[in-house]
């Protein structure tokens, strides 16, 4: 394919994409209420009840609730439709692999699915729980005005963040397969991964301290380690090549 060829391809996958996106987003936007109360419930748990009885969190423009249901839909939509986008990957990237290479379509979609699901997870059901806790437990002196638009910013760039870290097991696999990486390159370079590690979770976590970095930083260097095995698995007993 010349390179014209290849940006029409990519657009019409990139057209399909987000063709999937909006279906899911209009199903989505129809649960959107639930949606945010499930969104929200990572800091609303750890947050002092308020008159009402009930903690929640403040808007500061009169079109900022509107907007924050948006960002609600569009991040369910995403994992929604992400067995479909990573199709249209597949395909995008299917005409420069072999016939026998081809067949790992089902796995292909499967596996990254998988971990992009595990990954956003991960991070909902741990991450950013133990974050907002512990910068709650920090402010616990003063009152917190949490606005729905920081809010869900940043649960945006964490759930999405590790998600797409967890990709990497798939990543490598498809490097070792063809004979990219290897598991003895992936050791050779292990102290500089737990720096690129680390300033990668300085870049994705919310502040700058340590503690959260760290939060970040640990799923990371065990998925690394796990990529290691998964690249032993896929070509072992094979020497690297120069």
């Amino acid at each position: 394919m010349s390179f014209f060829e290849h940006l029409g391809e990519l657009r019409k996958r990139i057209a399909w994409s987000l063709a999937f996106v909006f279906v899911f987003f209009l199903v989505s936007w129809a649960f959107v209420g639930k949606l945010y109360y499930w969104l929200s419930l990572p800091v609303l748990k750890f947050m002092t009840p308020g008159p009402g009885g009930e903690a929640k969190l403040a808007f500061t423009s009169l079109a900022e609730p509107f907007m924050m249901y948006i960002k609600v839909a569009f991040i369910s939509a995403l994992f929604a439709a992400s067995p479909f986008i990573f199709h249209q990957l597949w395909l995008f990237i299917a005409p420069a692999l072999f016939a026998k290479e081809k067949k790992w379509l089902v796995p292909f979609v499967m596996a990254t699915t998988f971990f992009f699901v595990l990954g956003g997870a991960f991070g909902y059901f741990v991450v950013f729980p133990l974050a907002c806790k512990f910068f709650l437990n920090v402010g616990k002196d003063f009152t917190a005005i949490i606005t729905i638009n920081d809010y869900f910013s940043l649960a945006f760039r964490v759930l999405f963040g590790i998600a797409a870290i967890f990709e990497l097991p798939v990543l490598v696999f498809l490097l070792a397969k063809l004979r990219i990486v290897s598991a003895r390159f992936l050791l050779r370079y292990f102290k500089y991964a737990i720096v690129a590690i680390f300033i990668l979770a300085a870049v994705i976590t919310p502040t700058p301290d340590m503690i959260t970095q760290t939060l970040f930083a640990v799923p990371m260097i065990l998925l690394y380690l796990l990529s290691i095995l998964i690249a032993r698995l896929v070509n072992p007993g094979k020497k690297e090549e120069e």
